[in-house]
């Protein structure tokens, strides 16, 4: 399995980052998770379903929602869109197996909890 993605967030509907690998230390992950929740929120005000990517010099961010979880990666420019979608949901698949809906219901919101996710995806990540 080729590896596509560089940087991987996972955010609650309300912008919480439950779950992180950035590369690039400059990057504060519960920062970035705010400003994609609201980005995204505005994307859905002005239209149906909200964001799905954007571009940013040679960086590709994708995003799909998924059971109110926001699935935001980071790729180069040149993998295209549904690659990174179809991956995504592979993330979000696996993340939903390890998580199911009954354990996230009662979750606390320590975010400790998916500390171990990496392990569960490392062939996607670079």
């Amino acid at each position: 399995m080729v590896k596509l993605i560089k940087d991987l967030w996972i955010l609650t509907e309300s912008g919480i980052t439950v779950f992180s690998r950035v590369i690039d230390p400059r990057i504060n992950p519960h920062l970035f998770g705010a400003l994609m929740s609201a980005i995204n929120t505005f994307a859905e005000k002005l239209t149906e379903g909200g964001i799905s990517n954007f571009e940013l010099s040679e960086i590709k961010f994708s995003l799909i929602k998924e059971k109110k979880f926001l699935f935001v990666a980071t790729s180069t420019k040149t993998i295209k869109s549904k690659i990174i979608y179809n991956e995504l949901k592979y993330i979000s698949t696996r993340f939903f197996e390890l998580y199911p809906e009954e354990l996230l219901k009662k979750w606390d919101s320590d975010v400790g909890l998916f500390d171990t996710f990496t392990h569960s995806i490392k062939d996607s990540l670079e």
